[in-house]
């Protein structure tokens, strides 16, 4: 009912930016909240940044200062802007949203199907 569609991922050397972004699709009425989680190799999934439908926002201590979540309502798409990465951010990068469906206001919470970031000289 509900589809994430993310890009962005790819390859990158320590030091350097990437852009991921998130567009929402669906019978959707509402989204109050969308993030960012990521999944290393032997780790469990772990919260990246959150964002409401409000602007109020949330990171993880270990991106906090390089990473910035962005939404813009209007297309029901999430960003996260990337800096300075680090060997320890590759991982698979999900996309979350929680909200409510058009067909009697039901709530859903949909996953991506993720998007690999890798960094590495």
């Amino acid at each position: 009912q509900v589809q994430l569609v993310e890009s962005g991922g790819g390859l990158v050397q320590p030091g350097g930016s990437l852009r991921l972004s998130c567009a929402a699709s669906g019978s959707i009425a509402s989204i109050y909240a969308m993030g960012w989680y990521r999944q290393a190799p032997g780790k469990q999934r772990e919260l990246v940044a959150t964002i409401t439908s409000v602007g109020g926002t949330n990171y993880a201590d270990a991106v906090k200062g390089r990473f910035t979540i962005s939404r813009d309502n209007a297309k029901n798409t999430v960003y996260l802007q990337m800096k300075s990465l680090k060997p320890e951010d590759t991982a698979v990068y999900y996309c979350n949203a929680a909200g409510t469906l058009v067909a009697g206001l039901k709530p859903f919470a949909s996953w991506g199907q993720g998007t690999q970031v890798t960094v590495s000289s």
